[in-house]
């Protein structure tokens, strides 16, 4: 793993002798409690919120895909910015990823002020809780710095939503150097978490002149999702796990789903189907190991998309606002 972290640095041109190195154990000697800090606090976190895990998850995949993996998605928006999380896409990220790294940082700026940064803070926060629910852990490296600039223009067309088509979500991967495979195997997070009624009712009603839904859901199961939205235009809020068998286990029974129908968005069911895609659902519905280390490797390469290191971040005292 480690050959696999240091190959990924090289590749992406991390590896300044002029920045600082990241490295697994970065905060050793600068912030010897921070291992026992993150895991007390996304323990108590997620007893507390179950929906923690699914909720930072997203939030990181939210954060790495806009300007790489620098917290630009935490900043709060100004009179003179809006910033990434109050972009149209972000506006349903839910509190328990924002709240676990806030606390997160609060203990450790007390323990070690200015040291850690909001970034790699997501990023264990992430691994951790993926871990604590059942998945894989994979090692990360530590030492990025958080980033100067959050902007909502910057999130829309680069941010894969549940209406494009197989075809633009591969190339939105694609454009931040992930395989095909890779992409199938960070869908794989839909094993945890829920979606929005809005962002799959096209597929539930009224679907076509001879069919209420769309024929790639299990009739029981569109029937089941219609009751559970009827509300959804008057309570936009009204939400469903994406994995109706195993919501709160990260595991691959997501892609389990897939062939017999329960598949929630419109792009699972055209995963399962695409000729290009479909080779990688039906080996991780099978194999639960494959998955997860084709997770983990993702994790580990996505986790260093477009780090900033050096002058080209920051510290920052607080994680929703720039120094």
């Amino acid at each position: 793993m480690a050959l696999l972290l240091f190959s990924v640095l090289f590749f992406l041109g991390l590896l300044n002798p002029s920045q600082s190195r990241l490295s697994t154990n970065y905060y050793q000697k600068s912030c010897p409690r921070f291992t026992q800090i993150m895991e007390d606090t996304i323990t108590n976190k997620q007893i507390t919120s179950p929906t923690t895990a699914a909720a930072t998850l997203r939030l990181f995949f939210h954060d790495c895909f806009i300007e790489g993996c620098d917290a630009s998605v935490l900043i709060s928006s100004t009179p003179f910015n809006k910033a990434e999380r109050d972009a149209d896409m972000n506006l349903s990220l839910p509190g328990d990823g924002f709240d676990v790294v806030v606390r997160a940082k609060t203990a450790l700026e007390l323990a070690c002020p200015g040291v850690v940064s909001c970034a790699d803070i997501l990023v264990v926060a992430t691994r951790d809780l993926v871990t604590m629910v059942g998945g894989p852990y994979y090692k990360v490296a530590l030492g990025r710095r958080d980033g100067i600039v959050s902007r909502a223009s910057r999130v829309e067309g680069n941010l894969p939503r549940p209406t494009m088509s197989i075809s633009q979500i591969l190339s939105i991967f694609t454009a931040r150097g992930f395989s095909v495979q890779e992409m199938v195997a960070l869908s794989g997070a839909h094993t945890i978490g829920f979606s929005h009624c809005k962002e799959f009712s096209s597929g539930i009603y009224n679907y076509s002149r001879i069919s209420q839904s769309d024929p790639s859901y299990n009739p029981r199961f569109a029937e089941g999702l219609r009751k559970a939205c009827s509300d959804y235009q008057k309570n936009p809020t009204l939400s469903v796990f994406n994995d109706i068998m195993t919501p709160n286990k990260f595991d691959n029974m997501y892609f389990q789903n897939l062939p017999k129908g329960l598949g929630l968005l419109a792009t699972d069911h055209t995963m399962a189907t695409d000729p290009r895609t479909r080779q990688f659902t039906e080996l991780y519905a099978k194999n639960q190991s494959a998955f997860f280390e084709a997770f983990g490797q993702a994790m580990v390469k996505l986790s260093l998309y477009g780090i900033k290191t050096g002058r080209r971040g920051e510290i920052r005292r607080r994680c929703d606002a720039f120094n």
